[in-house]
């Protein structure tokens, strides 16, 4: 599963300055060894932006608090948790750490970097524990392997609903994400009626469209019933006399068959089932003529 970049602001919030402003240099305790020092503008370094992963984190001491890029990810985590992605800013980290905004900056330099640490710590979550000893070689169990990743992913998206909010769009970069997506990839690469990378791509794919949406849609659901008060049997029940007015009508006689003779399903089940669907269309796919 990949996620998109949210647009978030180059520079600090009103009032907090640079981290080399003459401001930031005074707010920087004596104590912490400074960050790395920055290649030269004519060097071939400086010609190509580094990543937030590729750069070290400065060397930190104990006071006025102890800091790391693992420490600021988690508690912005907490925060989106609790409060989704607008509760999210480098000030209110910095709060959450009890240290200075500007603190931070020598960590980070913006918070859409915030921002990718966070999903591809979620990544770290979604991996699975050990790898899986079928797609290493021929024979692997391609379907098994998918339907595991896809529930661990929904799994997370559902403990971090903001993960949902950045699905789709460009793939992030961060260790994390590119080993979730090696591991995609590994389970058809080597499995049978997988001739080429293309065909392999079109099903990772395939089955990435679905789990995005179907997340997606369950996220909605969840804050739809938190915002408006009612439960779904509660929604159901205040919309049903105007339902049933409308079938009574005759003009909906197939949905008229599904809200009155179709099963009812948890939401473990339904995305199940669906994603059941979508390995069936592959299977189908590879045995076609």
């Amino acid at each position: 599963m990949r996620a998109r970049r949210r647009t978030a602001p180059e520079r600090p919030e009103a009032g907090v300055p640079m981290a080399d402003s003459p401001e930031a240099e005074a707010e920087t305790p004596a104590a912490e060894a400074p960050a790395a020092e920055a290649p030269a503008p004519d060097s071939p370094e400086a010609a190509t932006p580094t990543l937030v992963w590729e750069r070290p984190e400065p060397r930190s001491r104990p006071k006025p608090s102890l800091l790391s890029r693992d420490r600021i990810v988690r508690a912005a985590v907490e925060l989106a948790d609790a409060g989704g992605l607008d509760a999210v800013s480098l000030r209110e980290v910095a709060a959450a750490l009890d240290t200075g905004p500007v603190r931070l900056y020598r960590y980070l330099s913006t918070e859409e970097e915030l921002l990718d640490l966070m999903v591809d710590a979620v990544y770290g979550e979604i991996i699975a524990p050990e790898p899986s000893a079928g797609p290493a070689s021929p024979g692997g169990d391609w379907r098994r392997d998918l339907r595991s990743h896809a529930h661990r992913s929904r799994v997370a998206a559902l403990r971090h609903e903001w993960f949902a909010d950045l699905l789709g769009g460009r793939p992030h970069l961060g260790p994390n994400a590119l080993a979730d997506f090696e591991a995609s990839l590994a389970a058809l690469r080597r499995a049978p009626g997988f001739e080429g990378i293309d065909t392999v791509l079109a099903a990772v794919d395939a089955v990435d469209a679905y789990l995005v949406g179907a997340v997606r849609k369950e996220v909605a659901e969840a804050r739809a019933e938190r915002t408006t008060g009612p439960d779904e049997q509660q929604w159901q029940a205040a919309a049903g006399p105007y339902i049933g007015r409308m079938l009574a009508t005759g003009r909906y006689p197939t949905l008229s068959e599904a809200v009155v003779d179709a099963a009812a399903r948890d939401a473990d089940t339904v995305f199940d089932t669906g994603l059941t669907y979508v390995l069936d269309g592959i299977a189908a796919r590879l045995s076609a003529p």
